[in-house]
């Protein structure tokens, strides 16, 4: 699934392709919004961390899972 997280003061913003559910997702950024001086810690696809100090993050966006289409028609 892909997350787009915006930053605080950034032009850009952060995309990142998770394995985790959204409700997992949800749930570490509920609880990290939780402390002043949380990290949330994300893990992509290929096993590489993101850590985000939640005072900086604006918002995340919270894609559909991937679903791979085979075939040149559309569904």
């Amino acid at each position: 699934m892909e997350i787009k997280i915006g930053i605080v003061n950034a032009a850009r913003e952060v995309s990142i392709d998770a394995q985790e559910s959204i409700e997992t997702i949800e749930q570490q950024l509920k609880e990290s919004l939780t402390q002043p001086d949380a990290v949330l810690t994300l893990t992509d696809a290929k096993g590489r961390k993101v850590l985000i100090p939640v005072r900086g993050i604006a918002y995340l966006d919270l894609g559909q899972p991937n679903s791979r289409q085979v075939g040149f028609g559309a569904l």
